[in-house]
């Protein structure tokens, strides 16, 4: 089979031939007809310091994908071949204190896939049984694979109340942009996207955003307060991860409002907790991924109600094989999702 390999520890990856994988006990063979790039696919790619830190090549990259089952493993007991599929990447224990409080997402013996063992930039993929996600029949395949980031979009929305709040999404990378889809689909009443390129802030604009703000031009705070009459925003979504949004999203966010984080900054921060967390009541959720398995159920219910459509998001397709040309758009920026087929763009 093809699959795009990360076989030295080095910026790049190739594409190579490898035998198709057999699913052992317990798991499947899917014949991949979607993966979708996410930026932890990127880190590994250019070989930023945290996948240094944590890839051991070679390791076939990858973990957002939808397609097909065609062999099943011994002991399986759901699943059958044909099923139309998609998987959740983080491959828990069940055992831990985390998995045994219903807090899988935050088990602490995960192993990722296209992280921790090969992944589904490839024609073939072998995930566990319990990892399997059956789509709706309704979902087509370019937005199949992207579930999985939908359900990080959806555990930081609705990590707290929406029913007509005001909300500012700070980053408006594809999560950041589904997460405006899911607020407005949620009850949020106006929502501010934030993000310093033009090409993401008129996918936000698409996503139904009612003011949207190019940091590099405008300051955010000013704005956002200028835009609630001095109030605040309800719920400030920090997806961004860059530094310089923690000396914004607490002075944007109204006094006893809510904060959710899912950006990962690169380097520790300073932040005033006494007067800008503190004396302001402010609530601070920390995001973890995605809630297996009700995020999953809720993105499903959104797509097939058509209550969230998430078609502008996707901006690009490429075959496999040109997975380079896909990865350098990401490091231009211009782009939202790219979605790759094994099989050739149909």
């Amino acid at each position: 089979m093809k699959a795009v390999l990360k076989s030295e520890p080095q910026a790049g990856a190739a594409l190579v031939e490898l035998p198709v994988p057999e699913p052992g006990p317990g798991e499947v063979l899917i014949k991949v007809k979607t993966t979708a790039i996410c930026g932890t696919d990127h880190h590994i790619y250019i070989w930023n310091e945290w996948a240094q830190n944590r890839i051991k090549p070679p390791l076939v990259m990858g973990h957002e994908l939808a397609g097909e089952i065609v062999e099943l493993g011994p002991g399986v007991k759901n699943a059958k071949v044909g099923d139309y599929v998609s998987a959740e990447s983080h491959i828990v224990c069940g055992h831990c204190v985390q998995c045994l409080l219903g807090e899988e997402h935050v088990c602490q013996n995960t192993s990722i896939l296209g992280v921790d063992r090969d992944g589904c930039f490839a024609e073939y993929v072998v995930v566990p049984e319990e990892n399997l996600w059956f789509n709706d029949s309704a979902i087509p395949l370019d937005i199949a694979p992207i579930q999985e980031p939908l359900g990080n979009a959806i555990h930081t929305v609705l990590s707290g109340e929406t029913r007509g709040k005001t909300m500012a999404v700070f980053g408006c990378g594809p999560i950041g942009l589904m997460a405006i889809g899911v607020g407005k689909a949620c009850g949020v009443s106006r929502i501010v996207a934030v993000d310093i390129n033009d090409y993401r802030l008129g996918i936000a604009k698409e996503m139904k955003a009612d003011l949207i703000i190019n940091s590099k031009h405008a300051s955010p705070v000013e704005a956002i307060m200028d835009y609630t009459r001095g109030k605040g925003v309800d719920i400030v979504l920090e997806i961004a991860g860059a530094p310089i949004v923690y000396d914004q999203i607490f002075k944007a966010v109204r006094p006893g409002g809510r904060v959710s984080l899912l950006g990962l900054p690169a380097t520790s921060l300073t932040v005033d907790f006494s007067n800008e967390i503190v004396m302001r009541g402010i609530t601070i959720h920390g995001i973890a991924g995605r809630r297996l398995w009700q995020d999953w159920i809720v993105g499903r219910e959104l797509l097939v109600s058509g209550l969230l459509d998430l078609a502008p998001i996707v901006t690009h397709r490429f075959d496999l094989e040109d997975y380079d040309k896909a990865m350098d758009l990401m490091t231009q920026g211009d782009c939202g999702k790219i979605v790759l087929y094994p099989g050739g763009v149909e």
